[in-house]
């Protein structure tokens, strides 16, 4: 086969695409799936239709977005608005996916800036990291409310992944270089591995055996076993790799670089590079952002689609998400979106058609 399932040597591809921009057109008779884009750069989730390789809608969130879970029935999406320096988050936004509507806000109370967060298997509960109080919060969304604090021991406790059995979270630590293992049912900590410095990215391989981490500051990827706990391999990726997520069927883990503009794919099973694809996307000029790099339209949020075909890449500094087809290694598609796209969820059964 071609692709990114035979070659041995990491290849540097681009494509020049076209990007779709203009107003969202009227959502009636649409149906999903949909991919929901986080804009944290102005409040609002993109709806977009992959099959159409458009925005639909902009639904209105929290102060300064930065991530969002779909539930395991799908019905839910939360967003966690994380805020900025001068006015630190505490709030998630509940979006009812039938209606494409901000039904809810959740205050988390003395718990600030949530960012990473994930579904448990219950479907009622969410973990949360909440960087700003050095803790992970484990958020019941039916009565909206905090029921546990967990403290992670480590400082800006980023990103989390949790094992499929939903029984272990792993938090990324970027101020401690080091990932903090919690058994969710006793809710401790069990351990704090050093990774690397800047450790961001985290992500639980489907099977639940492994977990990779990015370690931005080192430029490097860390592997763990999830049940010893023990480092299995350390492996390059140039330059600040930022998120790491798995294809469906765990054959491939694919890595966000956000100064180099690259998304690199590795193969899980020989832990090989396989390809490094660079994202060509005309960067916004003139404007603060959160995280930004000269010339780089900064890949932070990638996700893959279910039937594994396709990885949507946020690229923060240029409005918009790049669709990598990853059976040809190529950027197909430019899809825009609102301001400083970041976290990526899918919204709905079966894959982009």
């Amino acid at each position: 086969m071609k692709g990114l399932f035979a070659p041995s040597v990491p290849t540097i591809l681009a494509a020049t695409v076209t990007l779709w921009i203009g107003a969202p057109p009227d959502l009636s008779g649409q149906t999903g799936p949909y991919l929901l884009v986080v804009n944290k750069g102005e409040a609002t989730v993109s709806v977009v239709s992959p099959s159409e390789g458009k925005e639909l809608k902009r639904i209105p969130t929290g102060h300064a977005p930065h991530e969002v879970a779909v539930s395991p029935d799908g019905k839910t999406a939360v967003v966690t608005n994380y805020g900025t320096g001068q006015q630190p988050g505490n709030t998630l936004t509940v979006v009812d996916l039938v209606t494409l509507e901000a039904v809810a806000t959740i205050d988390l109370g003395e718990q600030r800036r949530p960012h990473g967060i994930v579904w448990l298997p219950d479907g009622r509960t969410l973990a949360v990291t909440t960087e700003g109080s050095g803790t992970l919060s484990l958020v019941d969304v039916l009565e909206r409310r905090v029921k546990a604090a967990i403290p992670t021991e480590a400082r800006v406790s980023h990103q989390v992944a949790v094992t499929p059995d939903g029984r272990r979270a792993f938090v990324a630590n970027i101020g401690s270089g080091s990932v903090t293992v919690i058994d969710l049912e006793l809710r401790e900590v069990l351990r704090s591995i050093p990774t690397g410095q800047g450790a961001e990215g985290v992500a639980v391989s489907p099977d639940g055996r492994e977990v990779w981490v990015t370690n931005r500051a080192e430029n490097t990827i860390t592997i763990l076993d999830t049940r010893s706990l023990e480092i299995l391999a350390t492996l390059p990726s140039s330059d600040f790799p930022i998120r790491v997520v798995f294809t469906p069927d765990g054959r491939r883990a694919l890595v966000t670089n956000a100064r180099s503009a690259e998304v690199r794919v590795f193969d899980t099973a020989t832990r090989r590079e396989v390809a490094a694809v660079l994202i060509q996307a005309p960067v916004v000029e003139g404007r603060a952002q959160v995280l930004a790099f000269p010339g780089s339209p900064s890949p932070i949020g990638i996700l893959a689609d279910p039937d594994g075909r396709h990885a949507y890449v946020a690229a923060a500094s240029a409005d918009a998400v790049a669709v990598l087809d990853l059976e040809s290694a190529k950027i197909v598609r430019l899809i825009g979106v609102g301001q400083e796209p970041d976290g990526l969820a899918w919204a709905g059964a079966g894959g982009s058609r």
